[in-house]
Order: C-alpha cells, then structure tokens, then sequence
C-alpha cells in the first residue's frame, strides 16, 4: 500500500512505515535477529547486517515518524536525551549554541554538565526573538528551540526566529532545532515553519502508553540526515526491536489521544484560570489570554494547546505539595504524555537540578504545578482537580 500526497494525518499515522511480510501479517512482526545472513563476504541478502546500523522494526518507525512531520528522514534513539546527545555530538568543538532558557531539565543538564565538555559553549535566553541576534557569535551552530516549553508553556514564532538566523547569521551554517514533544506530530509540524530538525521523546506522545523509553528527529536536510545516521549508527544509542515496534504501535492512535487530551486541558485550564482565590497563574497555550496566542493560532492545528497546563498555587512550596499528593485520578510521577494523567512540582522533580535563580527566572518557581493531562473522563479529571484543590488550601 503506497500512501498518496492527498492523505490526511490520521491515515498517514495507521499506514506510514507499513512493514513488508513475506507471510502476510497485517501487523508488524517484530525483528529480533542482531545479524543478517550473507549471501557473500560484504554481500547481504536483504537490506539489513547488522542491528545496531538498521533494524526492520526501527526502519519503520522511523519512516512512520518522518512521514507524520512531513520530513524526508528520520532517526531512532534510545531516549530523548540520546537524541538531544547525538545532535550535540554532530557539532564541532569549540561550537556555540543558543537555547531557550524555559527547557527541560535533563536538555539544560546536557548542555551544561556534558556539552561543555567536548567544548560546546550554551547561552541561554527567556526572550529568544529580541536576544538572539546580540547573542549569535562566529562559531554559532545551533539554535535550540522547545515551543511550548517545558513546564512553563511558553511559545515560540518559530519562523521569526529562522528568519533571524538567516537575517544576522547568513552563510554559518546554523542548525535550528525545535524540541516538538509537549505538541507531538499531530499539533505542529516545525519542519513546515522553517526548523532543520524537530525532535521528540518519544516517550511521551508519541509512544504514549508509559511502557517505552525512546527518541526520534525527523529533517528534510540529507546532509544532516546522513551526518547524524553516521553518529547513531557510531555511538549506537538505538532502540530494541521490541521498542521500536512499541513505540510505532503506539503511534498509530496518536491523533485519537492528542486531540482528546487537549480537549480535557482546555476545559482544566479555563476552571483554573478562573479560579482567583486559589491559583496565581495558568500557563497553557490554548487559552485565549495566552500571551502568544496569535502564534498557536498560526502553529497549532486547530488552535489546540495540547495535553499540557503548568499553574502556580497561592501558598507556596507546601500548598503545592499537598495539592500533588491529594489527587484520585492524577498520578504523582514525572513524565507526560501518556493515556494516563500524571502531575509533578518541576521546581523538586523534573527541573530540582537547575541553580534556584536560573529556573525562577523561566518562571519555575516553589508553587508551579505541572499536570499532563490523559484520556479519562473530562469531568471526572475536572471533579479531581476541584476536590483536590479544597484539601490542600483548607
């Protein structure tokens, strides 16, 4: 079955990166054979030679991925932050790069406990459209997006910031990366906004059933492609088999959860947001007070603004915690994106590694609260949040 220009996101998601069986099975068997039979010395039967180069269940998902972000190509790493890894590797020493400074904790981790050592510089921003070109050198190579970000749920015009790149660093050959998981495939598609690469844990979303741990980039540029196919191939930061077989079955219901999430979030998030007596602020970005609306507007299909809310609690640190740990139906525990809810304090969890100053100045301060909303019941998610914001401000 060839998939035609014509098909629509959830067509795609069923059927892109289809498997080839010479028994026929309408699933994808999995492929756990590490090497591959020859017919002579350096002649391959098939495709494949050995696993860590090329898998048939990794091949797969990763045309399945290239195809839902209207890439050419796409990769397959053993977690998102090998993904964020091998992309860092690519750059040569004494490279320069600038990040959004609201990222997630494990990415500013990489940039500022490992990319350091091999001599990559990082300078970090929270206002990337006006800092940016004061903040590009010489030897900046890339540019490092996550929009919304995490857990604050800012957003960025992703065109403006490749159109200042092209302004003020014409020739440097700058690689613009924007991380896509708290959105997935199914929201926004950087590539189609003027990113090189986008990437995901596709852990989260895209996986979307708490089971997997894994990564994937997808690109239209055969340069970076082959460039970063070498490092993975080098460094051997691949998926099993059995998760990259995972990974594509959960792909597959990807826009049936996504939507669904995001239509949850935004019934959440208008209950909190109104609620004065109790929350400081909400982040999330399908509301319409969102201070970069107008950019979900243009970004995001149908205006959704995902499965993700960040809210700060009036009371402080303790208020916070006691809020997290009263919840029925949301889960305490870090990660998102799963059919499940699950609710963390950045500030203690996902984020605690990064210096106090630097993350209240993204705005992760002791009271925020992050909850990824899943697909249960809306009304039943919202009585959960009700019941357990009266236990923890009585």
């Amino acid at each position: 079955m060839t998939l035609q220009k014509s098909d629509k996101f959830a067509t795609k998601a069923i059927h892109a990166g289809e498997h080839v069986d010479v028994h026929g099975s309408v699933i994808e068997p999995i492929s756990l054979s590490t090497t591959f039979k020859q017919s002579s010395p350096a002649n391959p039967i098939g495709t494949y030679e050995y696993s860590r180069s090329q898998n048939p269940n990794r091949e797969n998902l990763e045309r399945a991925v290239a195809a839902l972000e209207n890439a050419q190509y796409g990769l397959a790493f053993s977690s998102g932050s090998a993904t964020t890894a091998t992309i860092l590797q690519s750059l040569p020493q004494g490279s320069h790069a600038v990040s959004i400074g609201d990222v997630y904790g494990g990415t500013h981790r990489y940039f500022t406990k490992v990319a350091n050592a091999h001599g990559v510089e990082t300078s970090f921003t929270n206002d990337l459209l006006n800092d940016l070109p004061q903040l590009l050198k010489d030897n900046t190579k890339l540019v490092w997006i996550e929009t919304p970000t995490n857990p604050t749920l800012k957003v960025t015009d992703i065109q403006k910031v490749a159109d200042l790149i092209k302004k003020h660093a014409a020739g440097q050959d700058i690689i613009l990366v924007v991380d896509n998981t708290f959105l997935s495939p199914y929201i926004s598609n950087p590539l189609n906004f003027g990113a090189d690469v986008v990437v995901h844990s596709a852990t989260k979303y895209i996986n979307g059933h708490s089971d997997v741990v894994l990564g994937v980039l997808a690109t239209n540029s055969k340069p970076l492609y082959e460039r970063l196919q070498f490092l993975q191939n080098a460094i051997g930061a691949i998926p099993s088999p059995f998760d990259a077989w995972l990974t594509h079955r959960g792909l597959k219901t990807l826009h049936l959860r996504v939507r669904q999430a995001a239509l949850s979030a935004i019934k959440i998030a208008e209950f909190l947001a109104a609620d004065k007596e109790n929350i400081i602020a909400v982040n999330y970005p399908g509301l319409k007070t969102h201070p970069n609306y107008d950019v979900v507007l243009k970004q995001h299909r149908d205006a959704l603004g995902g499965g993700m809310i960040s809210f700060r609690i009036k009371g402080g640190a303790e208020t916070a915690s006691k809020f997290a740990s009263a919840t029925r139906l949301f889960t305490l525990a870090e990660s998102l994106g799963g059919i499940e809810s699950l609710l963390e304090v950045p500030a203690v969890m996902t984020h605690g590694g990064i210096p106090k100053e630097a993350r209240e100045a993204s705005g992760v301060f002791d009271d925020l609260i992050r909850i990824s909303v899943g697909i249960e019941d809306t009304d039943d998610l919202l009585d959960d949040i009700k019941q357990a914001l009266k236990q923890a401000t009585n």
